[in-house]
């Protein structure tokens, strides 16, 4: 009985965990929320959106890593042009693409 209850308390702290990392924005995406969430669109599309644009690309990484360093409207319908980020470390830009697929 003893090891259900505990068993029980670990799945729960897995679930909370994981709802806390899947809305926790990393640090390399700080800036961007001035113009982008991850539930709505703002001035730019939900990265929700964009994840779901590329769901199932095997080169999603790579292509959200690249409209991040290079900027633009990408087709969204916005009125406002995202501007580069090539400043930003590519390890960085990476890491951004890399929770923005995943959600």
């Amino acid at each position: 009985m003893k090891s259900i209850v505990v068993s029980m308390i670990a799945a729960a702290g897995l679930m909370v965990a994981g709802s806390a990392m899947a809305t926790d924005i990393p640090k390399e995406g700080a800036a961007c929320k001035a113009c982008h969430s991850i539930e709505k669109k703002q001035v730019g599309p939900a990265w929700k959106d964009v994840a779901a644009k590329y769901k199932g690309d095997k080169d999603a990484v790579s292509k959200i890593a690249a409209n991040i360093e290079k900027g633009g409207k990408f087709g969204w319908g916005f009125a406002a042009s995202m501007p580069p980020k090539g400043g930003a470390k590519p390890e960085n830009i990476k890491m951004l693409a890399e929770f923005i697929a995943g959600l």
